[in-house]
């Protein structure tokens, strides 16, 4: 599984390009884009739709907030939670969980440490992104850097039908090969295909991995 997160790089005409590009070279890959681009993106591809974000309240006062009605009536299948650009606390996570639950929306949790590991996996989401906030965008890999907590990390959702991922500084192939190895079954990624000249390099390259 790969979960690439288009975060704001690219906007309008240039996102939709750059959708129609993974289509392409990596057509089994989770698109997780944002909210405004959201209905267009869906109706550009074949491929699953998450939302980068979505809060846990409900129709009526919730001025500003972005609820899991409005992402499941764009076409999304899921959304990421607790992004570390996006953080929660755990009382938010819950009830982010819980209402996409009502709604049959997937969520893929991001933690940090093996500690916070621990206690998102009580929630049972769909996955959980392992991700060390320090080496995001950086092109130094999670799975080179932080090898023995990635093992780790995917250790402790052993046993359970929670999909373990890792992310943060993934940039080749064989960054997600080892991600493999580790135990994890699928990445997390980013600014290695929304913000690079050349995205058809990594796509390639990861194409056949999953």
């Amino acid at each position: 599984m790969i979960i690439i997160n288009l975060k704001n790089y690219k906007i309008g005409p240039a996102v939709l390009d750059l959708v129609r590009q993974i289509d392409i070279y990596c057509n089994k890959a989770i698109l997780a884009v944002p909210l405004l681009e959201m209905k267009e993106i869906v109706k550009e591809t074949t491929l699953p739709v998450f939302a980068q974000h979505v809060d846990y309240f409900e129709p009526g006062k919730s001025t500003g907030y972005i609820i899991p009605e409005a992402i499941k009536q764009a076409g999304a299948q899921g959304a990421i939670i607790n992004h570390s650009e996006h953080k929660l606390t755990f009382s938010e996570i819950k009830k982010t969980v819980e209402r996409c639950r009502e709604l049959e929306l997937k969520t893929i949790i991001c933690a940090a440490t093996l500690k916070q590991t621990e206690q998102i996996k009580k929630l049972n989401p769909y996955a959980i992104a392992f991700e060390d906030p320090k080496l995001i965008g950086t092109g130094k890999s999670i799975t080179m850097q932080k090898a023995n907590l990635v093992q780790k990390f995917a250790k402790i959702l052993e046993g359970t039908s929670i999909i373990p991922l890792c992310g943060a500084g993934i940039n080749s192939g064989d960054d997600v090969a080892q991600a493999l190895i580790l135990g994890c079954k699928g990445v997390l990624v980013s600014s290695v295909v929304a913000n690079s000249q050349n995205p058809e390099r990594f796509l390639k390259e990861i194409g056949n991995l999953f």
